[in-house]
Formats: C-alpha cells, structure tokens, sequence
C-alpha cells in the first residue's frame, strides 16, 4: 500500500484492529479451543500480541510504498467488511505466520475504488470468521499479493468456470492459467454458441477424440511465456450445426508432454478462427499428448 498524505497517526486509522464479531455475556471465539473470554479486557490480552504481530508486518510491507488511497476514500471501509467475509473472492489459509494457531485472509475486489480489502482473521471450528485481527484497502497490487499465501481454500472464479472443467484437466484443479484462458475464452464466444449446459456431456464424449484425431493442431506462445498446443476437430454429425471440440495443452519445452489445461465445444466460427494462430502442425508430427 502507497504512502498515504495524512499524518502517520491518522494512517493507522486505516486499518480496523481487533474486531470481534459477536457481543454475548461470554466471549466465544472458538470453543474447541478454549477461546472463550469473560471480557474485553481478557479477549485484548490474549490476542494483543497476534495483532501487535500482524500489524507490524503490514507496517514493514507498506512502509515503502506511495500514492494508495487516501483517507477520505476509505470513510465506508467498515460498511465492506460484512461483504468481504460473507462474500469473499478469495480465502488464504495461513498456518505459519502465527504459531499458535493458522489464520485466514479474506480478500475481495472493490470495483468502485480499482482497489481490493483484505481481512486477515481468526476462522473457528465452525468455519466462520469469528475475531478480526485488522483489515485494509489497498490498491497496491504488491501488497496484496503478500497476503495470498498459505493454501488457497476458496477462489470465486473457479465457481465461475467449474462448469467447463472435465476431470483430467488443469481447470478442474483450480490452475490459474487454466482459469484466466477459460476466461478469456468466454468473454469472446458468441451469445448464440453451445450452451453452457452441453459442455460436460460433449467434452466427455468428444476430448479423447479431438486429442487423438485432430484435424488442425496450433503450437503458439503466452505471454508468459508458455507454450500452448491447441487440438481442433470438427463433427459434422453431432447434432449440433458446424459443431467443433478445442482443447488447449501446454506443452513441456524438455519433454514435449502436453498438460490438457482445458477444452470446450463450440460452433462460433469467430471464435474459432482465434485459436487458428502460431505454428500449424501436422497431426502426425506430434507427439502422443497426455491428458495431463
């Protein structure tokens, strides 16, 4: 997070420390284990030193950083709180910063402000969110990066492509290149195309097919980088009008084994045409793909 140009002091403000979620005569943190508190008092002395922690580490990652948010845009940061734990785009499980017990970072994207909230919390037993240790705002990329660490346990955009993934396949195992190509495929595809509904049943029926038996196959580079192989076939006797199957692989530069990252059916000629692109490869110089 950028440097804001308010005081020091009024920075920290921020950042919302220590807020616990629910007001009962007994403080319930986690009963399992034994995080239940008679006071305030008591539940700040136990976990004083978990946010004194964290907040220490947030100071040393944003220290050097400038040109954030500035105070005044970050009046409703409270107002988004609820959202970001009840709606969260992403969830991180950190077992090592804190050695006594994991914590979780919640992340979310806020498109009004180009900016992401990030919450970093306490998760109990029963897999809710029940003590915040502090949370931000930031659109500072670098930062935010740094509390997606641990084991991703939830991502949103999977939910969004899960109806593509066919076991086998990279999608289906939450691979973010599989998922930001799926995507990118999807905003492309016209309305009129293969319903989303015939992507399972096809994709089991006509995978193989495709992989094995290709009619065109394309070798090209990301701009990672990395190098896709994408297998084309079509099948005129489908029941579907000028139906064809894709699947996308990447390719391993020293073994030339294919990774299937994700494959569709479709009928959009546009769409198509944009996978006809880089090095056209005859389907016997290719060497027998793996699924993955």
């Amino acid at each position: 997070m950028a440097k804001s140009k308010v005081p020091a002091k009024k920075h920290k403000k921020l950042k919302n420390k220590g807020i616990r979620l629910r007001a009962k005569k007994e403080i319930v943190i986690d009963r399992s284990a034994g995080l239940v508190f008679k006071s305030d008092k008591d539940l700040y002395e136990f976990f004083g030193p978990h946010i004194a922690q964290l907040e220490a580490e947030y100071d040393g990652f944003s220290r050097e950083i400038k040109d954030d948010l500035r105070e005044e845009e970050l009046e409703n940061i409270n107002e988004t709180l609820d959202l970001t734990l009840d709606e969260p785009a992403e969830i991180w499980h950190d077992a090592k910063t804190l050695k006594e017990f994991p914590i979780f970072h919640f992340i979310r994207p806020l498109e009004d402000l180009q900016a992401y909230h990030v919450a970093v919390t306490y998760v109990s037993d029963e897999d809710e969110p029940t003590f915040i240790f502090f949370h931000f705002v930031s659109r500072n990329l670098d930062l935010v990066s740094r509390y997606r660490r641990g084991d991703l346990v939830y991502d949103r955009t999977f939910e969004e492509v899960s109806f593509g993934a066919i076991d086998g396949d990279s999608l289906s195992e939450g691979d973010p290149l599989s998922m930001g190509l799926f995507l990118s495929m999807l905003k492309l595809r016209s309305e009129s195309d293969v319903s989303f509904e015939q992507f399972q049943n096809l994709g089991n029926e006509l995978r193989e097919e495709t992989i094995e038996s290709a009619d065109e196959i394309w070798r090209t580079s990301a701009h990672d980088g990395q190098t896709l192989v994408t297998f084309i076939k079509e099948f005129p006797d489908h029941g579907f009008k000028d139906l064809h199957y894709i699947a996308v692989t990447a390719e391993d530069s020293n073994s030339a084994v294919h990774t299937l990252l994700f494959s569709f059916p479709t009928n959009d000629e546009t769409l198509i045409e944009r996978y006809r692109h880089g090095e056209n490869l005859q389907a016997d110089e290719v060497v027998q793909e793996s699924s993955h």
